[in-house]
């Protein structure tokens, strides 16, 4: 059984902080989620918004909540619903630990080595 996790991403609107939707809604969602199947769940808090993760076993199961009227309610009622919310299979925000990227080399002419000049031997001229 491979469960997989799946991610709503609500961000800040304007004026009203996502977290004010969390804490009306948790509650319910995760309620009906538990009664739904759900094997796990997390919250996790941004400085732009909120992300509900959860896992389910199947995705028939996800599909299962993510279509109960509840559910609809609450991503319906999200602080900007035209460009504040995020639904996707995967963890979501920040789950991967930051480690930048190192600089790589331009794809550029000037990425290219300059060839080396086979040194002249001075004394075979004479």
């Amino acid at each position: 059984m491979a469960a997989d996790w799946w991610s709503i991403e609500v961000l800040n609107a304007p004026g009203t902080p996502a977290a004010g939707w969390r804490d009306a809604y948790a509650p319910a969602l995760v309620e009906s989620a538990v009664t739904n199947r759900a094997l796990a769940w997390e919250w996790h808090g941004f400085s732009w918004g909120v992300v509900f993760e959860l896992r389910f076993a199947t995705e028939e199961h996800w599909q299962a909540w993510h279509a109960r009227p509840g559910t609809r309610a609450a991503l319906d009622a999200v602080p900007d619903p035209v460009a504040g919310l995020l639904v996707h299979r995967g963890r979501g925000g920040a789950s991967a630990a930051y480690v930048p990227r190192r600089p790589r080399r331009s794809p550029g002419a000037e990425a290219l080595e300059l060839p080396v000049q086979p040194a002249m031997d001075h004394a075979a001229m004479t």
